[in-house]
């Protein structure tokens, strides 16, 4: 009997772990019972009794726990039912070939409103297992959660390398609700999942349904174009460029973990390279964002609670895709050639008007010889009379020596506050003290440009690193309609325009030096007009303008291989040591004494690039900065205004505010006088009038671009004084000779079509880089340069001729005595 029941146990034996615990506690109590007197037999059939309960159990349970697994077919809807106690698993198979990609999309929609838990759909594929729930849901900022019910998802499609195979793939549908959820699945082929070259394709694509297409690079082709437009600014969307591999990363959440990718709202392109793929091939994914707010769109209120879902609305956007072909080798070649070739027909050009130039100063030169019949006794009087009056002119070679004279210093109140000046009043210091003090403007440009321009050049190589490893567009507000990437850099033709600027700043360097040469060669000569008529020759002013116009060639390159907000300054810095340096060089044609020195000069524009970099990052929409800046702006046009009026014959000490009284009662209240120096007042006047303007203009807009609006003001002084400086020059009876005349009326010409290109406004770094993208737009010239190219190009001939008219424009006083020579 004990035998029977043994064996009936036995064969009983289920392999679960409920099982087992029964079992155990039965021949645990078979051992315990053996040593007391309790009947064997007994607990022999208590433990059967046990074990046949518990398999009865376990066969209802797996009765009601089932998988079903059903054939299924493309393009066709399955509706079915799914609970915690069954699971369905579609098998699908295909045909794929080594040479046809045929895409394959999973499309799911869930028809209840509310649902206990979600439904798990896992794809599993012979390379690849790719899984997501539904409701789908989809964080965005601060851990906003949007639910969505209708999902479609492409399959990664491994590559076979046979010929042609048969593949299967299953579609697992699961939940942990009790309660039954209804679904609907659709298994469908993707039309058109290869991209054909310059062949738009359109498609929709949401958050929940991302859209990726295959392009494969044709033979001869080794650099295209992918283009993603579409009529809708909103929503926000992704495009992305991926390698073949799976998993395709093409979510809000994960597209940006590999290859390269753009926010986009009308507009998107990225320029993509075959070596960049080892297998001639990539994805297009397109992904549709949660939320607007990185392109610049509103941001939803904060949910009431934290894990409270969101509805979105309705996200779908439709787009399109254009992959073309990108310019070829001989495009880069033909784009170099021609930028060089424009640049050396300038100092060609240049060659050519020296040496007209040279043989005109020449003849003249013998014109102006002494006369033949002078005796020589006569001839070595006047050699004589010109050597000594030379070298009193040179006896002091200390500046500090001759001001510190207390006769001198009365002297000079005397001089420079007469009604009507000459050039001779101004330009009594001690020639080479003089010219010292203004080469050192070259030697602390050049000082400054080094340290300046070295980090400048680590910093933006950092950039394009983090661009190339990283594959975020989003770092650098290029034109991508016009990037034509070469090596490391991703525009080198925004980088290589700049070149003029470096050229003709060498160039215009070329020139100062064969013109101070001529001079000295003059003074060694003994010669008058060098020595006693003209304005006075110093040199170091336009030294360190050539230099800075070179450097801005240098820096704007930088600027341009990642341009963006944090590195604008490196565009405009030496842009306001341009301006500022002309301004210091039209003062010191006539007042060559009095003009600042290089340390204040500099120190000045480094508070302006100071301020430029505050504005920059805190002055955006700051109403506190705004009105600071305003009232320093003021204050200085006011300062400078009296400095410039009383020829630097005033102090600022305690005293100050009582002489103003005092000036305003005596000429204005007690008796109305006009000023003294009418033609200083009217230019001042009109100074402080666009000035004032200026700075109520950036109060009431507080416009973004703050670097551009410091800028402006420096070009709005340069030319208001450089018209000034034409019109008195006229006015006082002088005249404008040939060459410069040309200079002035080509440089405006230039100038007006380089405005034109520069504020067409291919990309700003003002608006977000997504909103950046919408104003991106073609090459316009020889296929590799666009407007902002153009705008280097006629910009950098512009900036070379108006250094040119300041270099020539007082040619025609080279003749005249200095006492005859107005100053204003």
């Amino acid at each position: 009997m004990l035998a029977r029941l043994t064996s009936g146990i036995g064969s009983r034996w289920k392999q679960t772990a409920a099982d087992k615990m029964v079992l155990r506690s039965c021949w645990k109590s078979r051992h315990k019972s053996s040593r007391r007197t309790v009947n064997p037999g007994l607990a022999a059939l208590l433990c059967f009794c046990a074990t046949q309960f518990v398999c009865a159990a376990g066969q209802v349970d797996e009765a009601k726990k089932y998988v079903i697994q059903k054939d299924a077919e493309f393009d066709v809807t399955y509706n079915g039912t799914v609970t915690h106690d069954n699971q369905t698993i579609y098998a699908f198979n295909h045909t794929i070939s080594r040479n046809k990609t045929e895409g394959v999309r999973v499309t799911v929609d869930v028809l209840q409103q509310s649902l206990e838990s979600p439904i798990l759909f896992v794809v599993r594929q012979k390379q690849a297992v790719m899984s997501f729930q539904v409701p789908l849901n989809l964080r965005g900022l601060y851990q906003r959660q949007y639910p969505y019910k209708h999902v479609g998802r492409t399959l990664c499609q491994p590559p076979t390398r046979a010929a042609s195979e048969t593949q299967y793939f299953f579609v697992d549908v699961s939940t942990l609700s009790s309660q039954g959820t209804n679904y609907q699945l659709r298994v469908s082929r993707v039309e058109s999942f290869t991209l054909q070259t310059d062949k738009r394709f359109t498609f929709s694509a949401s958050p929940s349904q991302p859209q990726y297409f295959k392009y494969v690079f044709p033979d001869g082709v080794d650099t295209v174009i992918v283009k993603v437009d579409s009529d809708m600014n909103f929503p926000c969307s992704v495009m992305s460029i991926q390698d073949i591999q799976c998993p395709v990363y093409d979510l809000d959440n994960n597209v940006a973990f590999i290859g390269m990718y753009q926010t986009m709202t009308k507009k998107g392109a990225i320029t993509v390279q075959r070596k960049d793929f080892p297998s001639n091939s990539f994805y297009v994914v397109v992904v549709v964002k949660t939320e607007d707010e990185a392109c610049g769109g509103p941001l939803r209120l904060y949910p009431l609670r934290p894990d409270e879902l969101i509805d979105a609305g309705n996200r779908s956007k439709v787009l399109d895709v254009l992959v073309s072909r990108a310019i070829s080798s001989d495009t880069y070649v033909m784009g170099v050639l021609f930028c060089l070739g424009i640049f050396l027909s300038l100092y060609l050009l240049t060659l050519l008007v020296a040496c007209v130039e040279n043989k005109r100063m020449n003849r003249r030169r013998e014109l102006l010889q002494i006369p033949a019949d002078l005796s020589p006794a006569e001839k070595e009087r006047s050699l004589d009379s010109i050597a000594r009056s030379r070298q009193e002119s040179l006896s002091s070679v200390e500046e500090e020596d001759y001001d510190t004279l207390d006769d001198i210093d009365s002297d000079k109140n005397i001089v420079r506050t007469k009604k009507y000046l000459s050039v001779a009043d101004l330009s009594r210091k001690d020639k080479r003290v003089l010219s010292k003090k203004y080469q050192i403007y070259f030697w602390n440009i050049a000082t400054i440009a080094v340290f300046y321009a070295l980090p400048v050049i680590q910093l933006v190589i950092t950039y394009q690193t983090a661009v190339n490893i990283t594959g975020n567009q989003d770092l650098c507000y290029y034109n991508f309609l016009c990037a034509h990437p070469l090596g490391a850099l991703s525009a080198f033709n925004n980088i290589f325009s700049n070149l003029g600027y470096v050229m003709l700043g060498l160039l215009f360097l070329l020139i100062v030096l064969q013109r101070e040469i001529v001079h000295k060669q003059a003074l060694d000569r003994n010669d008058l007009n060098a020595l006693e008529c003209g304005i006075p020759k110093h040199f170091g002013l336009y030294y360190a303008m050539g230099t800075a116009l070179m450097m801005e060639g240098l820096l704007s390159a930088c600027y341009h291989v990642c341009p963006n907000y944090t590195n604008f300054q490196f565009d405009t810095s030496f842009m306001y040591m341009i301006a500022g340096l002309c301004m210091l060089k039209l003062y010191q044609k006539r007042h060559p004494d009095i003009n600042a020195s290089a340390y204040t000069a500099y120190a000045c524009l480094a508070a302006v690039i100071f301020f430029s970099v505050i504005g920059v990052v805190f002055g955006r929409g700051n109403t506190v900065f705004w009105i600071v800046f305003s009232v320093i702006h003021i204050l200085a046009t006011l300062l400078l205004s009296t400095q410039l009026y009383y020829m630097g014959r005033w102090r600022l000490d305690s005293g100050i505010l009582r002489r103003i009284v005092y000036v305003i009662y005596t000429d204005c209240i007690r008796q109305c006088s006009g000023p003294m120096y009418i033609d200083r007042m009217v230019l001042l006047v009109m100074g402080n009038i666009v000035n004032w303007s200026l700075a109520a203009y950036g109060l009431i807009q507080r416009p973004n671009d703050f670097a551009s609006y410091l800028l402006a003001i420096a070009i709005c002084n340069l030319l208001l004084y450089f018209a000034f400086y034409i019109i008195m020059k006229l006015r006082s009876g002088e005249r404008i000779k040939c060459l410069p005349l040309v200079c002035i009326l080509f440089t405006a010409v230039v100038w007006g079509f380089a405005l034109y290109f520069f504020f067409q406004g291919l990309s700003t770094w003002q608006k977000t880089p997504a909103e950046s993208r919408e104003h991106n737009r073609n090459c316009i010239l020889l296929s590799f340069f666009d407007d902002h190219d153009i705008w280097h190009f006629l910009s950098s001939i512009a900036m070379f001729g108006s250094f040119l008219v300041l270099l020539t424009m007082d040619d025609d006083l080279d003749s005249v005595q200095r006492d005859k020579i107005f100053v204003f």
